[in-house]
């Protein structure tokens, strides 16, 4: 029989595809594991993961499982070592097709957004890119507006079913649109790295784990792009979502742009951390996009989170705000950052923050 992503009851299961690179299952394939769980757990279905590669350690498929999956699809194939977009929309196209998933979760990776549109393509469905928040019981969902937005939810009324609510930024960060894809299966989103949270590792659950080998059939007729030769880039990108500290810079440093980030570096320094900015540092000019924390950017959940300058949008709290203490410092004492901030200090960054670097140095020289 054809395959009919219309045919909606057809279509069971929440799947992650598990993305690995070098043999390695990268970290954004447990953070959609911990959430796909949510989903299953309130679809009351199986949450399966999709590893694509050539010769993974099993370890590291069973892993999956501590994660939260209860089963591992395995496609080993040596055309899949290295990825390429032909091979693997081929394969996991074949697989959907086969399995039929509800939710197809995919990390938005460099791979994944490759990836991503050329199978929703293929199986006639919707994609919905760069999701922040995803939710399949409504309840939940309102719960996530009434905090998020200014809709009356109590009373609006909601449909109720249990399409994936998929909530992306729109109009460049500035609006949160949800969306729905009901008639077409399997519902697709790409989410970004670090906005979903790793749930602790259950080793009983990885113990369970059940690894099905899949019968792939694919060829070199199937690629028409050959990867001659794989060169890491050189340039070292900022790992904002890796940070236990982040020191971020807003628009308060505009007086002075080049002082003011060499005060957050060397704040970063001190703590350990990195430099983060808001995005009108990033649409000025004055640092790099990869510093940029907020909805268009990344988001982050650091032990520390020190915001120099930034006024507090709630685009970028939306990036920043779950991190585990928040030190702000601005000269507006009405600034939203505040209501956030576990510590906030009404002052000029360019003067408060050399008091903090002298005392945290102080600090640890007398250790």
């Amino acid at each position: 029989m054809a395959f009919n992503s219309s045919d909606t009851a057809a279509f069971k299961g929440v799947w992650v595809f598990c993305e690995q690179r070098e043999g390695v299952i990268m970290s954004t394939s447990y953070q959609l594991l911990s959430e796909g769980r949510k989903l299953a757990n309130d679809l009351g279905v199986e949450l399966c993961g999709v590893v694509l590669g050539k010769d993974i350690k099993e370890e590291y498929l069973k892993a999956l499982g501590g994660y939260g999956a209860d089963k591992v699809y395995y496609c080993n194939h040596e055309l899949l070592d290295v990825y390429t977009t032909d091979a693997y929309t081929k394969v996991i196209c074949d697989l959907v097709e086969d399995k039929k998933p509800e939710i197809f979760l995919i990390g938005a990776t460099n791979i994944g957004r490759d990836l991503g549109p050329r199978c929703a393509a293929r199986l006639h469905t919707g994609l919905t890119a760069d999701c922040t928040h995803l939710d399949v019981d409504v309840a939940k969902y309102k719960e996530f507006l009434k905090t998020t937005s200014t809709i009356d939810v109590d009373n609006t009324v909601f449909e109720e079913n249990t399409n994936l609510k998929m909530t992306r930024p729109a109009f460049g960060g500035h609006l949160m649109a949800t969306i729905i894809c009901p008639r077409f299966r399997p519902q697709m989103s790409t989410v970004r790295p670090g906005v979903m949270q790793t749930q602790p590792y259950d080793e009983a659950g990885a113990a369970k784990t059940v690894i099905e080998n899949v019968d792939v059939k694919l060829d070199k007729s199937d690629i028409h792009v050959e990867v001659l030769e794989v060169k890491k880039a050189a340039k070292k990108l900022v790992d904002l979502i890796g940070a236990d500290v982040v020191v971020s810079v807003g628009r308060g440093i505009s007086k002075d742009v080049e002082g003011g980030i060499k005060l957050a570096e060397e704040l970063a320094s001190v703590l350990g951390g990195v430099v983060g900015s808001s995005r009108a540092c990033v649409d000025a000019g004055w640092i790099g996009a990869d510093h940029q924390v907020g909805q268009t950017g990344k988001t982050v959940h650091p032990r520390i989170y020190v915001a120099l300058g930034i006024s507090g949008a709630i685009q970028h709290l939306a990036g920043m705000q779950d991190s585990e203490c928040i030190i702000a410092v601005n000269k507006n004492e009405s600034a939203p950052i505040f209501d956030v901030a576990s510590y906030g200090i009404v002052g000029d960054l360019y003067k408060v923050t050399p008091m903090l670097i002298e005392a945290i140095r102080a600090a640890k020289a007398a250790k």
